[in-house]
């Protein structure tokens, strides 16, 4: 394929990805029982992220995470209080989910030698990574921002821990599950396009 061509599909598939990503959380709020009062659901809407990122390394992780952030900003699904704290909560957040690309070359690699342990090992270290990486950014947020939600007498550091977390670690253990099983369901030169 010409270099028009894989630049063609590449921005196609940011565009569908980070759609389905959006409708994949957009449902999820829907269905949610507002546990998390000053923002957070348990979601799949990141598996999308991860699939663009093992798919065309960092920059298509980047992109689509990006475009995420983006569209919840943009059509009023976003919980913004202020401009800085909806950059970090929606825009940073949701961009560094993309860094679990830092792993496609091992994720192609061990998919092409069909290493099975091995793609598995790494795309779970990529999703743990991006998942790391946007519980970070909310912890920040909530101690810069949500200090006052804190119980009387907890640390803010400890509440916004402990907060992002009731969320961050069942959406990480969800989307490592599901990126497995479709990087296992999908044919194989439907993953690889790394280069």
């Amino acid at each position: 394929m010409n270099q028009n061509g894989s630049n063609t599909r590449f921005i196609a598939e940011v565009a569908v990805f980070s759609a389905l990503a959006y409708l994949l959380d957009l449902a999820a709020s829907i269905l949610s029982l507002k546990i998390w009062p000053q923002g957070g659901s348990i979601s799949i809407a990141m598996v999308p992220v991860f699939i663009m990122a093992y798919r065309w390394g960092i920059k298509g992780g980047l992109l689509t995470g990006f475009l995420l952030g983006l569209l919840q900003f943009i059509l009023g699904f976003a919980q913004i209080y202020t401009i800085i704290q909806g950059i970090i909560d929606y825009f940073i957040a949701f961009t560094v989910l993309g860094f679990a690309g830092i792993f496609a070359r091992q994720v192609k690699n061990s998919l092409e030698e069909g290493n099975k342990g091995s793609w598995m090992v790494y795309s779970i270290l990529g999703t743990f990574l991006g998942s790391l990486l946007r519980y970070i950014c909310h912890v920040y947020s909530g101690i810069a921002f949500f200090g006052e939600y804190a119980p009387k007498g907890q640390p803010v550091a400890v509440y916004s821990l402990i907060y992002n977390g009731t969320y961050m670690l069942p959406n990480f253990i969800i989307s490592a599950i599901i990126v497995v099983l479709v990087l296992a369901a999908i044919p194989k030169r439907m993953v690889v396009k790394y280069q």
